[in-house]
Order: C-alpha cells, then sequence, then structure tokens
C-alpha cells in the first residue's frame, strides 16, 4: 500500500513555469513506477508521464513533450513535476499515480492502483 499526495499547484500565466510534487507514505516507494495524470473539466483523465523506479526511464504524452519533466528522489520518497511554458490547455486537476506491478507503463490505457487527490493547476491566457 501507498498514499500520495500532491502539491505545487497553483495559477499561473501562459509561459509560466510550476513545479508539482508527489509525496509517498508507505513501503517500498522505490519499488514503484510512478507517473502524473490530469483531467480537464468536461475530458476524460490522460496520461502525461510517467517513471520508472530507477529514474532511468521516462514517458511524456506528446502534449508535454519538450516542455514538462518527470522525475524522482526515492531517498525522500517523492516524485516531481516541472511544467515549462505552461499553456491554457495545460489547465486541469493533476494526480499523481503509482503501480507496484513490475515492467515498464505509459498512456492513456495505464491503469496505476493508486492514486492522489489531485491538485489544481490553472494557466491564464
Amino acid at each position: 500500500q501507498v498514499q500520495l499526495v500532491e502539491s505545487g499547484g497553483g495559477l499561473v500565466q501562459a509561459g509560466g513555469s510550476l513545479r508539482l510534487s508527489c509525496a509517498a507514505s508507505g513501503r517500498s516507494f522505490s519499488a514503484y513506477l510512478m507517473g502524473w495524470f490530469r483531467q480537464a473539466p468536461g475530458k476524460e483523465r490522460e496520461f502525461v508521464a510517467s517513471i520508472s523506479w530507477s529514474g532511468d526511464a521516462t514517458y511524456y504524452a506528446d502534449s508535454v513533450k519538450g516542455r514538462f519533466t518527470i522525475s524522482r528522489e526515492n531517498a525522500k520518497n517523492t516524485e516531481y513535476l516541472q511544467m515549462n511554458s505552461l499553456k491554457p490547455e495545460d489547465t486541469a486537476v493533476y494526480y499523481c499515480a503509482a503501480d507496484g506491478r513490475s515492467g515498464l507503463r505509459y498512456g492513456n490505457l495505464w491503469r496505476p492502483g493508486y492514486w492522489g487527490q489531485g491538485t489544481q493547476v490553472t494557466v491564464s491566457s
């Protein structure tokens, strides 16, 4: 079992930056594949990024590639999402996700076993 708590959301102007954090409690954080999803009003939840347990492998949705960076610090049981060059279409609730199964996963068909409560990101034009 792992519990996830996001922080760092807020209101930012287009072109600005935000850094989201996800603090995990429970055992064996370093064994979990971690990721981020987002859900905009009236839309389905969509994959944003994922990172392997070691941090060596990362995956991004095409819509955020080159602007967002996912990372993790296993010693702190924390993962991050650095978001640069933000656009109004990035406005959404962002969810931290964790998956205890082996292997690498990404994309909208990925179904992580654990979710945070979400943090709102609003980008104004």
